[in-house]
């Protein structure tokens, strides 16, 4: 608890300014300014004396928010972000990225704006790393194990870090030319700048992890090989199989998946290629998918130029307000306004729902010129099509941002003969244990798409098994069993 008074003594939740919309799409930069300490210290207050703190029941990672809140208020910044690592390895990327389901599980947000969670830990992880206290924690014994880590997204980096300091030798495999997984090639700069990958990466490695990037496990090492040369295999590589839209006309050059687009952006963002091999400038662009990654296709076309800018999403417009189906600490589904919509806005473009698209017209060169779609009525009649709302709009570069249908089959896990479940997801039990001795399984690989904060948890929990297993005994925490399912 902070203030025992403080939500009534400050009533309103702030946050930090974004950056004036034609200043920020000109660069790559985050698009928040700087926060003052004071304020935030005065938002950290709100957090109430609320007996039982649901913000734990939302946060997957169990994080000590009303610990972490009050010490904030208190001005004790180094004792907060001790508290904020106790649980969770990577701050600044929960802080940046995550939809926040502790927020909409806070009690004050019951009748009033909840606390400004979220942005503590932000501020808090950019504190520490400002005055030094994030440093390496290399393990005082070493253990002799050896324990491969397959992906370096969220949860094999959390996996890996865990796993490091409990004495073990851990490598991570990345197929990518560079670690982060979607981190690093999927998160737009403007979301995340990839400095603060860089960062963890460089603090995992003096602890002695090391990365293998650029290796395709399953090609380049084969599942065989992998499973001989360690006592443990961690698999934490995603759900990188895409989900696709069949429909006339998707073989048109100028449709392309939203993780086909949006990696040769940030490789230019960062430098590594001079020009992107695909872009939006002076074209008219579609978005097909209402979620984060379209957002993320929004912001970085307009970045690129863009002359015109449409999202597309089948379901209707969410409400405003928590819907009576939705009650708290339940995380709702809302129309949300982030960065890159603010960005659409003002450039003009809309966001169109309860819209199906039929297909796409070429030109004579077979470049997409065109979209085809429908109004629909739904999801309860299947989407169905609305008799004269059939119409066209222009399209000169499309992306499908419409979600993924979990891991790749190819390669390691044919290799490897894990069990999969109905969804096509590894099959793990209540120890993030595969049906293969000796391979485990964290985050999307195993949950299907989630949320970074369900990543680490599982890369956490993971890594205490493997520890346990390895050892006969271990200290690492367990925070979230694998059957527990995301409120979001």
């Amino acid at each position: 608890m902070a203030d025992p008074k403080g939500f009534l003594k400050v009533t309103r939740r702030e946050l930090p300014a974004r950056r004036p919309v034609d200043v920020r799409i000109r660069d790559w930069k985050e698009v928040y300014e700087d926060f003052q300490k004071p304020v935030l210290e005065r938002q950290a207050s709100r957090c109430m004396d609320c007996g039982i703190p649901f913000c734990h029941q939302g946060c997957p990672l169990g994080n000590l928010i009303p610990e972490w809140n009050d010490l904030v208020y208190k001005q004790d910044w180094h004792g907060g972000i001790e508290r904020l690592h106790a649980t969770n390895n990577f701050p600044e990327f929960t802080g940046k990225l995550c939809p926040a389901p502790c927020e909409t599980a806070c009690v004050l947000g019951i009748n009033q704006d909840p606390v400004t969670i979220k942005r503590v830990e932000a501020e808090l992880i950019d504190r520490a790393w400002q005055e030094g206290w994030v440093k390496p924690q290399p393990p005082a014994v070493k253990t002799g194990k050896k324990v491969a880590v397959v992906g370096s997204g969220p949860a094999g980096l959390a996996a890996a870090q865990q796993l490091t300091r409990a004495g073990h030798d851990v490598v991570v495999y990345e197929r990518a030319e560079v670690a982060g997984g979607l981190l690093r090639r999927g998160i737009p700069e403007f979301k995340m700048e990839k400095r603060h990958v860089e960062r963890r990466l460089d603090q995992m490695r003096a602890e002695g992890t090391v990365f293998k990037t650029g290796v395709n496990v399953g090609v380049d090492v084969t599942a065989e090989e992998l499973r001989a040369g360690y006592d443990a295999v961690v698999l934490a590589g995603g759900a990188t199989a895409w989900r696709d839209l069949n429909v006339p006309g998707r073989e048109l050059k100028g449709v392309y998946q939203a993780m086909e687009y949006l990696p040769v952006a940030n490789q230019v963002a960062e430098g590594v290629l001079a020009e992107p091999t695909i872009t939006a400038e002076g074209k008219h662009v579609v978005v097909i998918g209402g979620g984060d990654t379209g957002a993320d296709c929004i912001g970085t076309a307009l970045r690129q130029g863009a002359a015109s800018v449409t999202q597309l999403e089948i379901m209707p417009r969410p409400p405003e307000a928590r819907p009576g189906h939705q009650p708290w600490p339940t995380y709702p589904m809302l129309f949300k306004v982030e960065s890159a919509h603010e960005e659409l806005d003002a450039a003009g473009g809309p966001r169109v729902y309860a819209v199906n698209t039929l297909g796409f017209v070429g030109d004579e060169n077979g470049d997409v010129k065109a979209l085809r779609l429908v109004d629909v009525e739904g999801p309860e009649t299947g989407f169905k099509p609305i008799e004269g709302t059939e119409r066209e709009i222009p399209a000169e570069l499309v992306t499908l941002s419409m979600g993924f249908l979990g891991p790749q089959k190819e390669g390691l896990l044919e290799q490897l003969g894990v069990e999969l479940d109905g969804r096509g997801n590894v099959v793990r039990d209540l120890d993030y244990r595969s049906s293969v001795d000796g391979v485990y399984v964290a985050g999307d690989m195993g949950r299907g798409q989630s949320l970074i904060v369900w990543a680490i948890a599982e890369g956490r929990a993971a890594a205490s098994r493997v520890d346990r297993d390895l050892q006969g005994e271990t200290a690492l925490p367990y925070p979230i069993p694998p059957t527990a399912r995301p409120i979001a």
